[in-house]
């Protein structure tokens, strides 16, 4: 039915779970866990179905956020969150844009689940503090002041500023032709010179287990590659709400590249390789908030 609450508000569901998991496999499974208990529920009970669903969302994400801590202590290498190909309105949506960023995603995993869960919630998707309390299971004054430890912890740590679209498309653009050409001139001039990479294969496929930081140790790592691997096609894809770059589709480099850009020029940089978490490239993922 279209007007159940339930499915009227499934994406921004979805949304919530993968900011608070950083994986589109793992928030599937709390959304449908949602709506187990969302089915069993007395409906003229509930009188913000919204408000209802997004308290049994935050709380089944919690849960899981605890089984999966001992899986990413366990993890081979760094563990970087699953990219999902997005629409251009999410892009357009500066702050959704931002708030699904890898860029962001991986600030948040240095936070705590429930400061990850008050974060995510009041300044992404403006729940008030206390049904937040409700969700999480803390006091209105307890959630108030974990916010606020949380907005300094990830200030210090999120980007500069956002840049737009076309900024980050003709420095990506740039940065492909440099690493299609070998260009270690051309990378130089487009990367950062305290820039980070950050690659994670997940044991599954190669990459650095360690982030690799400047802007020589990069250039000369990518050309490289090119040398190597003449023939892998790179193509600019909307993922995460930003420009990314995708290697090889379907074959032996496939992976999916994140920017952070800064000052026009590119001064992070996300590989994910692990096969298992590239499934979501395929199909434009809904974020909504």
């Amino acid at each position: 039915m279209t007007d159940d609450p339930f499915t009227a508000h499934r994406s921004l569901l979805f949304t919530v779970a993968y900011e608070l998991l950083g994986s589109a496999a793992d928030a599937d499974d709390v959304v449908q866990e949602t709506w187990l208990r969302w089915a069993a529920v007395e409906r003229s009970a509930v009188r913000d179905p919204r408000a209802y669903l997004v308290r049994i969302v935050t709380r089944q994400a919690l849960n899981r956020l605890r089984t999966l801590a001992r899986r990413r202590e366990e993890y081979v290498g760094e563990w970087l969150p699953e990219p999902l190909l997005t629409s251009p309105d999410v892009a357009d949506d500066v702050e959704l844009a931002e708030s699904v960023s890898l860029a962001m995603l991986t600030v948040l995993e240095t936070l705590g689940p429930v400061e990850r869960a008050v974060l995510v919630l009041h300044e992404v998707f403006a729940v008030p503090y206390d049904e937040i309390a409700a969700a999480v299971g803390r006091s209105s004054a307890a959630v108030r002041q974990i916010a606020h430890r949380a907005r300094e912890h990830v200030a210090a740590r999120r980007p500069r500023r956002a840049v737009g679209r076309a900024e980050q498309q003709r420095v990506v653009e740039r940065f492909l032709a440099a690493v299609t050409a070998g260009d270690v001139q051309g990378l130089l001039d487009v990367l950062a010179p305290d820039v980070v990479v950050v690659a994670d294969g997940g044991g599954l496929a190669p990459a650095s287990r360690r982030p690799l930081v400047g802007s020589a140790k990069v250039a000369a790592a990518l050309a490289r590659f090119a040398e190597f691997a003449p023939d892998v096609r790179m193509t600019t894809a909307l993922v995460n709400g930003a420009v990314a770059a995708r290697l090889d589709p379907g074959g032996p480099f496939e992976t999916a590249v994140a920017f952070v850009v800064e000052d026009g020029r590119i001064s992070r940089m996300y590989a994910v390789r692990n096969p298992q978490k590239l499934g979501r490239l395929d199909a434009v993922s809904e974020l909504r908030r």
